[in-house]
């Protein structure tokens, strides 16, 4: 179920910049360009994240997120911060990262589903119902809010088998009882 909850919250790495700043100088004044990761915190923060070191992850992620260039960064780190309070089951920690995602952009469908997520931990069942259908207005097909809506769906309206097995031992000689 961890693992899960990460696949279904974790927007991913931070981005990889192969020509970032392209008016950066070096020592000789001359233009340089930078290759490699733009916020190397934020990077490894969702590698711990994806390796199950939730705390580290979290570490790292806040460290990203100060470190933080543009408005995409920010977003990553915040989505990446509510899915390691997910997964460490802070989930009031959580929604305060959700919902500062959503207030900077509420077209971020990922927002919407890792906030569902708390919802349905929490069991505020309308709440996540309601951000469902956002995250699948703004994505529609998205896989994450799928496995996201099955959790939701296993919660509010478990199915009930409708086979039963009889897995009780046979009478002593192995043969069934006939009635």
């Amino acid at each position: 179920m961890r693992i899960t909850l990460l696949l279904l919250c974790l927007a991913g790495t931070a981005p990889v910049v192969l020509a970032q700043n392209a008016d950066r100088m070096d020592n000789a004044g001359a233009p340089m360009t930078v290759i490699g990761e733009r916020n190397p915190a934020l990077s490894d923060g969702a590698q711990s994240l994806l390796a199950g070191d939730v705390e580290e992850g979290i570490r790292l992620t806040h460290q990203g997120l100060e470190a933080a260039f543009g408005r995409r960064e920010e977003e990553a780190a915040l989505s990446n911060l509510c899915a390691g309070y997910i997964m460490s089951e802070k989930y009031e920690q959580a929604l305060i990262y959700c919902e500062m995602l959503i207030e900077r952009n509420d077209k971020n469908w990922r927002a919407y589903n890792n906030r569902a997520v708390i919802y349905i931990k929490t069991k505020q069942w309308e709440k996540a119902d309601q951000d469902l259908k956002k995250g699948e207005e703004l994505n529609p097909g998205a896989h994450t809010m799928k496995v996201a809506r099955a959790l939701y769906m296993d919660a509010v309206h478990p199915v009930a088998p409708e086979i039963e097995i009889d897995d009780r031992d046979p009478e002593p000689d192995g043969q069934p009882q006939l009635l």
